[in-house]
Formats: structure tokens, C-alpha cells, sequence
């Protein structure tokens, strides 16, 4: 699955379609992205590769550990590694093909913001889950 930034300089490719996706709806998510929530999947290191425009990223990151990789041309959040683990984070908005992926968490739905309309699909968290049962979660075969 190939995805991009919105001016196309950064492109990234995900190997294969056994992932799932989360919405959260943390404060910090939602000024990043300037909605409601923000969509996202976490993928192992292996699956995920950068086709062009890493040179582009730039990186921002909150005391608190909170990272903001982006696009230094048009700015569109993208991509970047999850803490110190093998996985990478990836922002679902980006992607070419958006198929058959499926919305299986809300995280921070506490923290939701009042004028949110969204009827929440998949399992609810007031805030974030265990991470490795969150993405094991999110790495479950396709029923």
C-alpha cells in the first residue's frame, strides 16, 4: 500500500494488508492534525519503507515524548518510528488505497471533544491501552 504527503515529495510504502486502524482523540492528536481525531496505524519496521523524500521530514517532539514528524514542505504530518520500538507509526490519512481497512480502536475517548459528532466503531479506551496488547490489536489477521 503506497501513501504520500499532500505535496507528494515524501512517499512511503506499507508491505501487505494485515494491519488494522485506531482513531484517537487526545488534544495532542487532534492540533496535529487540525480534526476531530486522528487515523492512524502502527506497522512493524520490516513492512514499512521509504520510496522518496526522508530528506524532507523534520521532526518535533513534546517533553512528555509525544513526536510530530512532518513534511518540511507542505506540512503534512508523516510517518516516524514509535518510540524505541520496532514499529512505526503511520498516519492513514496518507494512504493511496484505502481499501479494505477496517477502524478497530478509539483511544483517549475521555478526552473526545464535545462538538465530536463521530458514533466510535471497534473497542473504546477512556485512554491509551497497554501498548503491546494495542498492537497486537491492531496487527490481527483479517476475520
Amino acid at each position: 500500500m503506497l501513501g504520500h504527503c499532500l505535496c507528494g515529495q515524501v512517499e512511503f510504502e506499507i508491505v501487505g494488508e494485515s494491519f488494522k486502524l485506531y482513531q484517537c482523540h487526545c488534544s495532542l492528536c487532534r492540533r496535529q492534525g487540525g480534526s476531530l481525531s486522528n487515523a492512524a496505524t502502527i506497522v512493524p519496521n520490516e513492512k514499512f519503507r521509504w520510496l522518496a523524500g526522508a530528506e524532507f521530514i523534520s521532526s518535533w517532539m513534546k517533553e512528555s515524548g509525544f513526536r510530530s514528524d512532518f513534511c518540511s514542505i507542505c506540512g503534512s504530518p508523516v510517518p516516524n518510528p514509535l518510540r524505541n520500538l520496532p514499529y512505526i507509526w503511520v498516519p492513514t490519512g496518507l494512504l493511496e488505497d484505502n481499501g479494505d481497512l477496517q477502524i478497530v480502536a478509539q483511544l483517549c475517548v475521555a478526552y473526545k471533544a464535545s462538538w465530536d459528532p463521530t458514533i466510535l466503531q471497534g473497542v473504546c479506551y477512556d485512554e491509551l491501552p497497554n501498548l503491546s496488547e494495542f498492537i497486537s490489536l491492531l496487527q490481527a489477521a483479517k476475520a
